[in-house]
């Protein structure tokens, strides 16, 4: 081969050169540490997880290699949040991912230098995590969940599912998901509209969890609406197996209540704003400021029909449902 095609095939390789390649070739390994809502044990954790590394993997980022990642698990709660926080920063992270509310306001309180991108975060501006969604501003930025005018289309998507129903309980648990309080204000606005009484169950505890379907299920036609709430999803195998023993309609916020025996669920997909979430961690690992990266709004949600929980309560889906469903489990 002559030497001046050489050095242009040369140089065409280094253009093409993979991207796991150039990153690993920098020597320098990167720490982040990673705040995630469920035990390590829970399949939605580890799906999270999956697609999280997948997602880094293919931007050029090896766990093990230039990548090293400590996750903290089951932080369901401020307290929690504050002390893994607190733990990783001693650390020397590099960045922060904050998957839920407490996580990110945690991680708010504890630095104002080190980057972090949250996940799954409503109401972000509300809750003062960050003052914009276009200009985050400061060393915060990532991925919302939810807003409250989702309340309405969780009550008329539960309406359409049991007809019947004359009475709704929004439940949640105050501490970890105090941003929840304008979805069940929404909700109650709604109500006279579908002909239904909405209020708020307010929870702490199991023993409140049970006393709150024990109280739907004493009065006639009652209803249950579980928005996202860190607090509510690790307790979601409790509330499922509540409301099927007492024949209780109930839709969810997320996704994997509907996946495991929950009868449906409207909202977005968790385990895909992990995987974007590692568009951010790589750019900001490149050298983006979190202050320059807009906040991204979901666009996109699933509505999730689990066919056999219906059954298993005695309700018949309409089929003009089924067919808007993203997801029908059978």
């Amino acid at each position: 081969m002559r030497r001046r095609n050489f050095i242009a095939l040369l140089g065409s390789a280094a253009v093409t050169w993979p991207l796991s390649a150039r990153a690993q070739g920098s020597g320098r390994i990167r720490r982040i540490g990673a705040l995630m809502p469920e035990p390590e044990s829970d399949p939605e954790s580890q799906a999270r997880l999956t697609a999280f590394q997948q997602a880094l993997s293919k931007l050029g980022w090896k766990v093990g290699g230039n990548l090293v990642i400590d996750y903290r698990w089951e932080i369901s709660n401020l307290e929690r949040a504050r002390t893994a926080t607190t733990e990783l920063l001693a650390l020397g992270r590099d960045l922060i991912l904050a998957g839920g509310t407490p996580a990110a306001r945690a991680a708010k309180s504890a630095t104002s230098t080190i980057p972090v991108v949250f996940v799954a975060v409503s109401e972000p501006v509300a809750q003062g995590i960050v003052p914009s969604l276009a200009h985050p501003g400061g060393n915060l930025t990532g991925f919302s969940n939810l807003e409250p005018t989702f309340g309405p289309k969780w009550l008329e998507l539960l309406k359409e599912i049991a007809p019947h129903v004359m009475r709704v309980a929004i439940m949640f648990n105050p501490d970890t998901a105090p941003y929840v309080i304008p979805f069940s204000r929404s909700v109650e606005a709604a109500a006279p509209t579908f002909g239904v009484q909405a209020e708020t169950a307010l929870i702490h505890g199991p023993a409140e969890i049970e006393a709150a379907v024990n109280k739907l299920t004493a009065g006639p036609a009652g209803g249950l609406i579980v928005p996202p709430d860190t607090y509510t999803s690790g307790h979601r195998k409790l509330i499922i197996e509540l409301t099927a023993r007492n024949r209780l309609p109930a839709i969810y916020a997320l996704k994997f209540f509907a996946l495991e025996d929950g009868l449906a669920s409207y909202g977005t997909d968790l385990v895909d704003l992990f995987r974007k979430a590692a568009g951010y961690v790589d750019r900001i690992l490149r050298g983006e400021r979190p202050a320059d990266l807009a906040v991204q709004q979901p666009t996109q949600f699933q509505l999730v029909i689990n066919l056999k929980a219906a059954k298993a309560i005695g309700l018949d889906v309409p089929p003009m449902l089924l067919a808007r469903a993203d997801e029908v489990i059978e």
